[in-house]
């Protein structure tokens, strides 16, 4: 199990987590990396690749199936991201005297430095609500604007995984701004919702859902 050094709460030491796809990432770092002239800025390059390809994937499936091919992608990339979430968290017993905050800010962290390979700025707002910002996301040159919505069913998972972890799991995520949008920084929001607000996520997922098929549809 893993832990970084660079976050100032002293929890943070204590949040142990398992690397997904442990086994390939070993023989990445002992076989490739340590023998070989192997220039790991070509991983950027081959991921963009299949970044690439699963916006292609998922527009061309939209553009032909409608909403059956769309939901079709969708429940692929959900399936994904909750299999990564289950992998960070297998075997993770929670610490003693760790807040509810303090977990969902730090399981963001690993999601974001490990299965986005994004730069982060973290914040613990408070009992009830964490943020930060990613100042670099590999996708952020090429991926357009609205691309970005593929990141929601990846999301979805890794949420569903903690959940299934601990029911003190009860946070909503929220995308405030992205980088292909404009934004200096992609901005997250994650916080207690109240019952009105508990239903936002899927409210807005449905609105994007149904704006991609209406631009399928137009061509």
């Amino acid at each position: 199990m893993s832990h970084w050094k660079n976050r100032p709460e002293p929890n943070w030491q204590r949040f142990r987590f398992k690397q997904p796809y442990a086994k390939g990432l070993e023989r990445l770092r002992s076989d490739v990396l340590e023998k070989t002239d192997f220039d790991p800025a070509v991983l950027w390059q081959w991921g963009t690749m299949q970044a690439m390809a699963l916006i292609g994937v998922l527009k061309a499936a939209e553009a032909r199936f409608g909403s059956e091919g769309q939901k079709l992608v969708y429940d692929a990339l959900y399936q994904v991201g909750h299999d990564v979430g289950r992998q960070i968290l297998d075997g993770f017993e929670w610490p003693e005297g760790m807040t509810e905050a303090e977990f969902v800010s730090f399981y963001a962290t690993v999601i974001n430095r490990i299965a986005y390979a994004s730069l982060e700025e973290p914040r613990i707002d408070g009992d009830q609500q964490v943020s930060f910002d990613i100042t670099w996301c590999p996708h952020q040159d090429h991926y357009g604007a609205f691309d970005c919505r593929v990141q929601r069913y990846f999301v979805q998972g890794m949420i569903d995984a903690a959940r299934e972890l601990s029911e003190r799991f009860g946070f909503e995520a929220r995308f405030d701004t992205t980088i292909p949008s404009g934004s200096p920084t992609c901005h997250f929001t994650l916080w207690k919702p109240t019952a009105d607000e508990q239903s936002a996520w899927q409210a807005m997922t449905r609105l994007i859902d149904e704006k991609a098929l209406a631009r399928s549809r137009r061509g």
